[in-house]
């Protein structure tokens, strides 16, 4: 495979893009954000879960993500997600989740999902543990291991195109954006600092056209494709930047794009 240009980020750019993260790391950040489900929680668990399906159903417009996660956390789940999906029967779950859809993810899906998260929490304690399950390594390295530990508890089926898998070169925008939420520092309020074994400093950038669009006019990538090695282009370009925490970048990046219209 031909190996991607480096490319070099300069002072002012850099300065640049860890202002606009600082400008839009707060807690007004939430008001909007399908992050905020998982602060709704106080129990460790329930902020896994709950951070897991915001996370999954994040795509389309953020009223919609918004609304879908109220309703399945919230309504459907009884405001436990975590004792939902430890606990409630085939019967209950079927009961609870008919009829919900949320653009292609379906009640078939979050019941597949709650199995699947039933069982890695069952054996690893926590699903940061399934990140873990080969032994730690690159951002790609974890998603593979967490697709295949999900899989092995519950059968692919239709569900399988809800887990992205980087091996296939999917940018896995929403398994990045998981971990983003989980690992990194909890300080300014926004993402969670639940997992200490997982360091952001392997952290991968969430891509998803704003980061894109807004990554390539400031030159810090020049991939065309949204894939996964133009998540590594780019995040080798933020981790130029700091090289302990690149994905705080993010912020800059979808603040740049999402909210000023870059």
């Amino acid at each position: 495979m031909e190996k991607e240009k480096q490319l070099v980020v300069g002072r002012d750019l850099a300065d640049f893009l860890l202002e606009k993260a600082s400008l839009y790391e707060t807690r007004a950040f939430l008001e909007d954000d399908p992050v905020q489900f998982p602060h709704a929680f106080e129990d460790q668990t329930d902020q896994e879960v709950a951070g897991w399906y915001a996370a999954t159903l994040a795509w389309g417009n953020r009223k919609s993500i918004v609304a879908s996660c109220e309703d399945l956390l919230f309504r459907r789940m009884g405001g436990a997600p975590g004792q939902f999906v430890r606990e409630a029967s085939a019967a209950e779950m079927e009961a609870a989740l008919s009829g919900f859809v949320h653009r292609t993810f379906q009640a078939e899906d979050a019941a597949r999902t709650a199995r699947a998260l039933r069982g890695m929490l069952l054996r690893f304690g926590s699903l940061e543990g399934a990140f873990l399950s080969r032994g730690g390594g690159g951002a790609a390295h974890m998603l593979a291991a967490f697709r295949d530990a999900f899989f092995a508890e519950e059968a692919p089926g239709r569900t399988s195109k809800h887990v992205a898998d980087p091996r296939k070169g999917s940018a896995a925008k929403r398994l990045n954006m998981y971990l983003r939420w989980m690992v990194r520092p909890s300080e300014r309020g926004v993402d969670l600092g639940l997992w200490r074994q997982i360091s952001p400093a392997d952290l991968c950038i969430p891509l998803d056209v704003h980061t894109s669009a807004v990554g390539r006019k400031l030159g810090l990538f020049d991939r065309k494709a949204n894939d996964w090695r133009s998540v590594e282009a780019l995040t080798a370009a933020l981790r130029q930047i700091d090289p302990e925490d690149p994905v705080r970048l993010d912020f800059a990046l979808f603040g740049l794009g999402a909210i000023e219209g870059f």
